[in-house]
């Protein structure tokens, strides 16, 4: 049986945030490599918005162990934002270990989430300039 004290978070906006051991370096990589631009900023922090979600880069003295996804983008045309990416200087991890290999960046994922209608995902993943290991996937319907 769920209570109203059981759902006090499911109504709420969720917001990643990343950390950064030098922030500007982190602004100029977000802006010159994925074309993204904070929509606000605070000392030692920067605020972006994709499609009505929130994620931030905040300074840090910690540094990011980059061995999972942290934030990932979920796009409808992979190859296309890889490409541009890789254009723009983006280096993709290449993977190659039993179940799970990339070719060219890209990883085919069998299974998806039944919620979201795909049998499957397609997905690349790369560091940022201070190591957060960010993904792009798109679903295979």
């Amino acid at each position: 049986m769920t209570t109203d004290n059981d759902s006090v978070l499911a109504g709420a906006r969720v917001a990643t945030r990343l950390p950064a051991q030098d922030l500007d370096r982190a602004r100029r990589f977000y802006a010159e490599r994925l074309g993204l631009e904070p929509v606000d900023e605070r000392p030692g922090g920067l605020l972006y918005r994709c499609a009505g979600a929130d994620f931030a880069l905040f300074r840090s003295t910690g540094t990011s162990p980059g061995t999972f996804t942290q934030m990932a983008f979920e796009v409808d045309d992979l190859e296309r934002v890889v490409s541009e990416l890789k254009r723009r200087g983006v280096v993709f991890e290449e993977v190659d270990v039993p179940g799970f290999r990339t070719r060219d960046g890209i990883a085919e994922i069998d299974g998806n989430y039944p919620s979201k209608g795909a049998r499957g995902e397609r997905g690349a993943w790369f560091r940022d300039s201070e190591g957060n290991l960010l993904g792009v996937g798109e679903p295979v319907v």
